[in-house]
């Protein structure tokens, strides 16, 4: 089975192993939230992929 390049990309693996992602909510509309929000956002978020999900999208890892 192929890996899902289009969401292989989004993705990062560190060195320790974790896979982190950015945070969603970030492309537009940000002109009015405050400076705390914005830069809450700007983080990397760790995701904890299930067995099914790896398999289906990411086989290789």
């Amino acid at each position: 089975m192929k890996t899902n390049k289009s969401y292989a990309k989004r993705l990062r693996v560190t060195k320790n192993g974790k896979i982190v992602a950015r945070k969603p909510g970030q492309n537009h509309f940000n002109a009015k939230a405050s400076s705390g929000s914005k830069m809450n956002k700007n983080r990397m978020q760790t995701i904890t992929l299930t067995k099914k999900v790896l398999g289906r999208f990411l086989p290789g890892k």
